[in-house]
């Protein structure tokens, strides 16, 4: 019995190793299980592959300003998780481009934190994320493995209503160490 089980096993182990690596059998036909598992991923695939990134709500006006996403802050090394810099000044039609320059870190915007009428971004972990910013305001964005760790930041579009969000984005509770950092970034943009 035992035997039978072991044996089995490994044919299971076999046939997923042959698969993992894309290798198929000689007469090249799918059984039927491996047919039901493929189609969903290859749907998932498509569907991905043909969803147009989403339009910015404002035609950028060609200002870039990268913002470095770090695990170990390289001007401090006791500084972890952290965006460089953490507070930036922008222009409306200015983009803001996340960069993961470690892994693991991603950049989205923080609900509660972004002016009204605005629909603020979400980035994927390991991913450049790009955003032109659409109306004066505060803007709020954290990397969401790290947010309680306090990787966290902020940008200052300014313009006329840059100060209309402040308030509420003050008023956001945040996890672990991030309320700390951002009530810092608060005091160092003096808000």
């Amino acid at each position: 019995m035992k035997r039978n089980a072991l044996l089995g096993s490994l044919a299971l182990v076999s046939l997923l190793a042959v698969s993992a690596c894309g290798g198929r059998e000689a007469d090249d036909t799918a059984a039927p299980a491996e047919a039901e598992v493929a189609a969903p991923v290859e749907a998932e695939t498509a569907a991905a592959e043909s969803t147009p990134p989403a339009d910015p709500e404002v035609e950028p006006n060609g200002t870039v300003i990268e913002i470095q996403m770090y695990t170990r802050d390289p001007d401090n090394p006791t500084g972890m998780q952290v965006f460089k810099p953490k507070l930036v000044t922008a222009q409306v039609g200015d983009t803001v481009k996340f960069v993961p320059t470690d892994p693991t870190h991603q950049s989205s915007s923080i609900e509660g934190m972004i002016p009204e009428g605005t629909r603020g971004w979400e980035g994927e972990i390991n991913q450049e994320v790009s955003y032109v910013l659409p109306k004066p305001g505060v803007y709020g964005y954290q990397c969401v493995p790290h947010y309680a760790a306090g990787m966290v930041g902020m940008i200052i579009v300014e313009g006329e209503g840059q100060d209309a969000n402040v308030a509420a984005a003050k008023e956001v509770s945040h996890p672990g160490l991030a309320g700390r950092v951002f009530e810092e970034i608060f005091t160092e943009a003096g808000l």
